[in-house]
């Protein structure tokens, strides 16, 4: 048996000069020289293809050299080519196609309503030098005095009627147009429930153009509202600022039929036009006051007023004399305007840190339903106390805050809720004592910072049907049966384009408007209207 040592004496390869040592071909390499060097001896190389290219047409252009004037042969195949590419695209229609097609381009929104401000100059300062640089002493200044009072970035309006002066018209005079359409009688309320095929038939027949879409006021929408008039369509709107915008879709008067007013100096948060009286608007706002519109007078009457923090109200009589208003803080305040002054009757504090929403029964006024926090209690307005009222019912079920609970407009028979929670719920209330939940819709209501809240709200003519915004990309409003059945969706690509945090349905015609964060609101309207 061989031993190691001899087994690596096998594999030791043989070095005698019959079988050489095998050495790397690296080694042999030629070293690389310099540029500029004397020795450089020019050595072949591969052609280029772009020599080759030149050689070729140097051939072609030295075989085929014109005779007495006439063109080579690799010219006139170059031209054989070119036409017949020319035919070639001819023959597909591309410049016909590319024609059209810029004749076709979407044309820019129209500017309609409020037109923009012009820039305002800045005043140039001198540039500043430094005072220790210039051998200046400094100035001392007096310390301020720190107070615990509240500082207000905003200045409140007086106090008593404001002149209804539109902000966005040289003359303050009202237009008379505004007067006869302002002061035109609503039509009488009857039994309009249709059948849904014939109302969902309704609904696809209104439509958007561009002249149903303007710039009503200058900031985020927070409140919008219907004059219930029928002969045409007059809409209201309150934004962040306290302004309050009309716009007719028909109107000549100020831009495009917009009037712009300043009742408030904060954001609107609730308007609506009273059904015994339409030419009373009343709109509150988060500077404490609650005014009301007179368009025969001029004027913006003081209907009610606290510090700050006004959040919602409805009417408690059937007249429109009698308000239940719900304020930021947890107060509900019952109010008589034909009491002289702006002060309330009776004044209840609820236990919650903040009132909604406020809704009144159709037929039985005495019951309110107000959105506390994650629940919403139904009070007997007969049996409310300073503090600590017991209510009627609860609607529980909502995980999150409420942002709006409304009652249906006829009957009173149901009760629409909307929660942070992303989902609309739909109670019935025909037992007062004992309210049901009878469907859960899932809909997205995170809107964010700079977005008004998604509030889903009856139609007055189709009692159990509701209206919603959408925050889907496709940009769109949805109406909804109270089955949770969806049965119309409102979009347009041109002229929809951003989300209708505020909607709400007209009471006697088939048109609808939504509210964005920029001020504009968007008509759907029936075809018959006159846009």
């Amino acid at each position: 048996m061989p031993t190691k040592r001899s087994k690596q004496e096998l594999i030791k390869p043989d070095v005698t000069p019959d079988n050489p040592v095998r050495r790397s071909t690296r080694r042999n390499l030629v070293p690389k020289r310099l540029q500029y060097s004397p020795e450089e001896v020019e050595t072949p190389r591969k052609k280029r293809r772009s020599d080759a290219h030149t050689e070729n047409t140097s051939k072609h252009s030295k075989t085929a050299e014109p005779k007495n004037g006439e063109l080579s042969a690799y010219e006139l195949e170059r031209l054989e080519n070119i036409k017949k590419n020319q035919e070639f695209l001819s023959s597909l229609n591309i410049f016909e196609v590319s024609e059209e097609l810029n004749q076709s381009a979407r044309p820019k929104p129209t500017q309609k309503g409020l037109k923009k401000s012009p820039p305002v100059q800045r005043q140039v300062l001198p540039p500043r030098r430094s005072q220790r640089l210039q051998n200046i002493a400094p100035v001392k200044l007096a310390e301020p005095e720190i107070t615990n009072e509240r500082l207000d970035t905003t200045i409140k309006k007086t106090s008593g009627p404001l002149l209804m002066d539109p902000v966005n018209m040289s003359e303050p005079q009202l237009p008379e147009q505004l007067r006869e359409i302002w002061t035109e009688c609503a039509p009488k309320k009857g039994n309009k429930r249709v059948d849904l095929k014939r109302y969902r038939a309704a609904l696809s027949d209104m439509t958007i153009t561009p002249g149903s879409v303007a710039k009503v006021v200058k900031d985020r929408i927070f409140a919008a509202a219907f004059h219930p008039h029928s002969s045409g369509v007059l809409m209201a709107a309150g934004d962040k600022w306290g302004r309050v915008g009309l716009w007719s879709l028909t109107g000549a008067w100020g831009d495009d039929g917009v009037l712009l007013f300043e009742p408030h100096s904060r954001p609107v948060t609730c308007m609506a036009f009273s059904s015994a009286n339409p030419t009373h608007l009343l709109s509150t706002s988060y500077d404490g006051s609650m005014r009301h519109m007179d368009v025969e007078k001029a004027v913006f009457d003081d209907v009610y007023e606290v510090d700050d923090g006004l959040k919602t109200f409805d009417f408690l009589s059937h007249d429109g004399m009698g308000l239940v208003v719900g304020t930021w803080f947890g107060d509900v305040a019952v109010v008589d305007r034909r009491t002289p002054g702006n002060t309330h009757e009776s004044l209840h504090t609820l236990d919650t840190k903040t009132v909604r929403c406020v809704s009144v029964h159709p037929l039985h006024k005495q019951y309110i339903a107000v959105a506390e926090g994650q629940v919403v209690n139904v009070y007997d307005s007969r049996f409310l106390k300073q503090s600590k009222s017991a209510p009627v019912c609860q609607l529980r079920g909502h995980s999150k805050s409420i942002t709006s609970a409304y009652f249906s407009p006829e009957t009173g028979n149901r009760i629409l809720t909307s929660c942070m929670d992303d989902h609309i719920r739909i109670y019935d209330t025909s037992a007062t004592n004992n309210a049901l939940l009878l469907k859960t819709i899932r809909h997205n209501m995170q809107t964010g910072r700079w977005l008004s809240k998604l509030s889903a709200v009856w139609d007055p003519k189709q009692e159990d049907c509701f209206v919603v915004g959408c925050l889907s990309r496709q940009r769109c409003v949805q109406v909804y049966h109270e089955s949770g059945q969806l049965l119309h969706s409102f979009s347009d690509e041109e002229n929809l384009s951003t989300v209708q945090s505020v909607v709400a349905l007209h009471p006697s015609r088939n048109v609808l408007m939504g509210g964005n964060s920029s001020g504009r609101l968007h008509v759907f309207a029936e075809r018959a209207v006159c846009l």
